[in-house]
């Protein structure tokens, strides 16, 4: 990962062949693990398992809920991106160990995310079974926002890669959305 620019990460793993995606899965599991971190790829639950990630997250227009967690099994975490409450069922009962729910403000990452607002974000986190992720627009200023609507962690982007110090920036936020005794813990199954 690191012969790509920040600005070029995102860019090249979403376009970039399943076997460079895999590869590169696969450095980034043996770094997160060597840190006692997880690794949840976007978008592919095939590319999870074959590199050794702990799960996958998906999106709307990805593979159904349902066939990917036939793909990671009962052991790999699945998340589900969802906009509106009704989605929230389908994508628990289908199989998803998480929502990421959003976008909770406007975001420039994704021109065709729908905005959910802070209001509905924390209806959805009241009715959800499962722990919700707050995605969409959020940055440091914002998190502790996110988090005190019931949100279990938030989901970034730009507030990272267009940060001049990703790493300042990760502390930052991991600062803004601390709260002592809470822990975000995907249920076991």
């Amino acid at each position: 990962m690191t012969r790509w620019t920040r600005s070029g990460w995102w860019r090249l793993w979403k376009t970039c062949s399943a076997q460079e995606s895999g590869s590169s899965a696969r450095a980034l599991v043996r770094v997160a693990h060597a840190h006692d971190g997880l690794l949840v790829l976007n978008d592919r639950p095939d590319i999870a398992v074959a590199a050794g990630a702990d799960g996958a997250h998906l999106g709307q227009d990805d593979l159904p809920i349902r066939f990917a967690r036939e793909l990671l099994g009962p052991d790999r975490v699945l998340g589900a991106s969802a906009s509106y409450l009704p989605e929230l069922s389908i994508a628990i009962d289908e199989g998803a160990d998480y929502l990421g729910f959003g976008a909770v403000f406007p975001t420039a990452t994704k021109s065709d995310a729908e905005f959910a607002g802070l209001d509905l974000f924390e209806a959805a986190c009241k009715q959800s079974t499962v722990p919700v992720v707050g995605i969409g627009g959020i940055d440091e200023a914002r998190a502790p926002l996110v988090m005190r609507r019931g949100a279990a962690g938030v989901a970034v982007v730009s507030a990272l890669f267009r940060a001049p110090s990703p790493v300042a920036a990760a502390r930052s936020l991991l600062a803004a959305t601390a709260e002592p005794g809470r822990a975000f813990v995907v249920p076991q199954k």
